[in-house]
């Protein structure tokens, strides 16, 4: 065969197998067998070896379990992902139904579809193919999956229609089914692992894996349901999910195009029943404005577009046995109550487990040993007790007590607030791990690869006792854990040394002080611009700084007064790590002290970060919300309408960017 010819047969392979999988993946409709198509795979992964320039990243023969990734890397979003308004109530779908009809004054329709219980995606194609796959992330930023996304085979990775232009986006949730669900958490059970809470948890668990092959393992689907681009050739949101199947998405066939309100009832109606024999989960319904034409027009509020609203199930209670309470150990010595619970299907999840927050939630509750307890879930998300079927109570029933000791390294609790705390910081290996891993976090050190799998393994084999002993691990040490390859212990210890550069406000929240987070952390290095004096500080003067007040002060200092905590700042300051800001991010002045501002809208002499750094460089503090603590919006060309009515509303200062200049003048 010539050169040309073996061309043409690889591409008819590729070809032949990718229809192959989207009869059987997306159509349920196979028509050649599992034997005629593992040959075909087979033949073209010979061709492909022997002649390597046809390789094809898009090849089926890469998505049986692509090459491990060390990290995913974030990327901003082209088109941001919002998320939806939300309601219980029907009275409320109709208000919004009422205000299209009235924003439009026009003859439109409705697209009636189901509210997926999964992980949304963002799938970029350019010229037919699949070249990246963001989570949503905080909507602006995703992570980068695309490894992973290749090994969904609901996801075409070259499209099969003609009409659409160049660069395309499909939107949509990926989905583990109940039955695929059930099967895993059986297979965890017999190896006597722990099970998944939910499909959706394991699903979003499994796309952040980073060994793809694991991905292919466990079967994950995608459904789409939005389609994005430039001069796209449809006009309505149901001629987008006809054209998206067509492409060689999985669309399931349960929408609808509604003319009226009674018939967006009526399938509300419809599938709150049928909603428990789909394979997926569904959580609710979603209606939009069909029409395309009038998006603009109606636009978005900062979190969701006004042409969009979901209506949600209300949440299910099932009734089960509280077998046992446990007490866990989280990172700044909290002990948080779990029931362990009699198994229950609860949302088509099995439940065994739920918390009960603190001492007083479990007295509120009044629960007793063996009692007979309703779960439902909160948000809709996460499994809670709501309250206990005195019935089925037996008369001899104990309460349950909170404990006075550690449950792992028997120190006596003490009580602060609502909460029990361990005060030990040497010997209680749960508080340790959860200590670490906040560190390592995004918004912490960022430390990518030492998640809380290989933190466990660092603490069990005692290479790591503390947060000191991060910074003096080796690509030895790494080789000696169950999973670690020479090229993952290398990028790990690459990761480890690059943390050295997180500035002060990452460092100071990766210590973990109480009630010190992520935008604490950024007041108080912005006010006192280095760790030693912070130290030094009173405690009365942390606590008049705005956005502080006397508890966090309190918690600071009791913090900085254990000479342990401060031997581990001098030996991190010996390793390289940023207890002071830089001089470039050093505050100028204090013309703006402590005044909390908004920032929106486009700047004619600032970036959006620059005008926020230099609000901090001024002494003002930023933050993403309006609220009753802001002090000023600032405005640019285009800002946010939901930011500008609630600064109207809550009477905060509206000004623009010559009056922020003249300010800082």
């Amino acid at each position: 065969m010539t050169k040309e010819q073996v061309k043409k047969e690889i591409e008819q392979l590729r070809k032949e197998i990718n229809d192959a999988n989207y009869k059987y993946y997306v159509l349920a409709k196979p028509d050649i067998s599992d034997f005629e198509f593992d040959k075909k795979l087979e033949k073209l992964a010979k061709l492909e070896k022997e002649f390597p320039e046809f390789d094809d990243p898009n090849s089926p023969t890469h998505h049986v379990g692509g090459q491990a990734v060390s990290t995913f890397k974030e990327v901003k979003h082209k088109y941001p992902m919002l998320s939806l308004d939300k309601s219980y109530h029907l009275e409320d779908i109709k208000k919004w139904y009422d205000n299209i009809l009235n924003s439009t004054n026009d003859s439109v329709s409705f697209c009636v579809e189901l509210k997926y219980d999964g992980v949304s995606l963002s799938n970029q194609y350019l010229n037919k193919k699949l070249v990246q796959s963001l989570t949503r992330g905080n909507g602006i930023i995703g992570d980068d999956v695309t490894q992973n996304a290749k090994q969904i085979r609901t996801i075409p990775k070259e499209l099969k229609c003609q009409d659409l232009p160049n660069e395309i986006f499909a939107r949509g949730e990926v989905m583990i089914t109940k039955e695929q669900f059930q099967k895993i958490n059986t297979s965890q059970q017999q190896k006597g692992e722990n099970t998944y809470i939910s499909a959706r948890n394991l699903a979003a668990g499994t796309l952040k894996l980073l060994n793809p092959k694991i991905v292919t393992e466990r079967k994950l689907d995608f459904i789409a349901y939005y389609l994005l681009g430039e001069n796209l050739p449809i006009n309505t949101q149901y001629d987008a999910l006809k054209k998206l199947e067509s492409c060689g998405f999985f669309v399931p066939h349960a929408y609808i195009k509604a003319t009226n309100f009674k018939e967006i009832t009526n399938f509300i109606e419809e599938w709150e029943v049928k909603r428990f024999e789909f394979p997926y989960d569904t959580d609710g319904i979603v209606i939009k404005l069909n029409e395309f034409k009038y998006y603009n027009k109606l636009g978005y509020t900062a979190k969701a577009p006004r042409w969009a609203i979901a209506f949600k199930f209300p949440a299910t209670q099932k009734l089960t046995k509280l077998i046992d309470v446990k007490f866990q150990v989280g990172r700044t010595g909290k002990v948080t109550p779990v029931a362990i619970l009699e198994p229950v299907k609860l949302d088509d999840s099995i439940i065994q487990h739920a918390t009960l927050h603190n001492e007083d939630f479990i007295k509120k509750l009044d629960l007793h040993q063996n009692d007979y307890v309703f779960l439902e879930r909160a948000g809709g998300v996460i499994p809670q007790i709501v309250k206990v079927d005195l019935t089925k109570r037996k008369p001899n029933s104990k309460p349950i007590k909170f404990i006075d000791h550690c449950p792992v390294c028997n120190t006596p609790l003490i009580k602060i607030g609502a909460d029990y705390y361990c005060q030990d910081t040497t010997n209680c290996s749960p508080k340790l791990k959860s200590q670490l891993a906040h560190f390592a976090g995004r918004n912490a050190m960022d430390i990518k690869g030492l998640g809380l799998e290989t933190i466990n393994l660092l603490v069990d084999k005692d290479f790591v006792n503390n947060i000191l002993d991060i910074y003096n691990l080796t690509k030895e040490d790494l080789l000696k854990l169950e999973g670690f390859s020479d090229k993952s212990a290398q990028n790990l210890i690459k990761s480890i040394q690059k943390s050295k550069k997180q500035p002060f406000e990452k460092v100071l929240n990766a210590l973990g002080i109480r009630y010190v987070g992520e935008n604490t952390a950024k007041i108080l290095a912005n006010h006192f611009n280095s760790i030693d004096n912070l130290i030094n500080a009173k405690a009365e003067d942390i606590a008049s700084i705005k956005g502080i007040g006397s508890t966090i002060a309190k918690s600071v200092k009791s913090y900085f007064s254990d000479p342990k905590n401060i031997q581990m700042i001098e030996r991190l300051k010996e390793e390289g790590l940023q207890f002071k800001r830089k001089k470039e991010t050093q505050n100028l002045d204090n013309k703006l002290n402590g005044k909390h501002f908004v920032v929106s809208g486009k700047f004619k002499n600032f970036s959006r970060q620059g005008i926020k750094n230099s609000i901090q460089q001024h002494g003002g503090i930023v933050t993403e919300s309006v609220s009753k603590n802001t002090d000023y919006l600032l405005i640019g060309e285009k800002p946010g309408p939901s930011k500008m009515e609630k600064a109207k509303k809550y009477g905060i200062h509206i000004i623009d960017e010559n009056t922020y200049l003249k300010m800082i003048a």
